[in-house]
């Protein structure tokens, strides 16, 4: 009886991450807050801008939109995986295919592909923005990026070893 309350509890206990998922619901509306200031403000200073400089803020919208899907993605399969299943989406027609698809490997795999992303988008901007780095700067922002891009191979190395791919059967061939 006592370990049947036990059991009960703990898996209950799940529940406590609900917050944090609504968190970074709440993080996602800060984003779409800052998406639109900075949004106007390439559009207010549009007309004065040439060349590379306007790649600058294109790039920083694009850093938000790539920031605000890793947070869905984390949000969905998060929750999927740990607190329950969203059934207001399960026959939703808006549903994304992906939905109840992401283990917690492929949610790491996908989560370390999104950092490597946006961290490719910051060093475009520093290159584009050279002239207002220095040397040093330049070299650490390359280590780093390199070091998610690394990170990310051995992640999804780690992952194919301990999850390796069916072999496809001689009756799916054939097809």
């Amino acid at each position: 009886m006592i370990e049947k309350k036990i059991e009960r509890i703990i898996f209950a206990s799940r529940w406590l991450l609900a917050p944090f998922y609504l968190g970074l619901v709440a993080t996602l509306l800060v984003l779409l807050v800052k998406f639109f200031f900075k949004f106007a403000d390439m559009l207010f200073s549009i007309w004065s801008m040439e060349g590379t400089a306007l790649v600058l803020p294109i790039l920083g919208l694009v850093d938000l939109v790539l920031v605000s899907n890793l947070l869905i993605l984390i949000i969905f399969s998060g929750y999927e995986n740990f607190v329950s299943k969203i059934e207001e989406a399960k026959e939703h027609t808006d549903r994304p295919e992906w939905m109840g698809n992401i283990d917690y490997g492929s949610l790491k795999i996908k989560v370390i592909g999104s950092i490597v992303a946006i961290s490719s988008i910051d060093l475009l901007k520093a290159f584009f923005a050279i002239e207002h780095y220095n040397k040093e700067n330049l070299m650490w922002l390359v280590i780093v990026h390199l070091t998610f891009v690394v990170s990310g191979v051995l992640f999804a190395i780690m992952e194919r070893i301990s999850h390796p791919a069916h072999p496809v059967s001689a009756v799916n061939q054939e097809h």
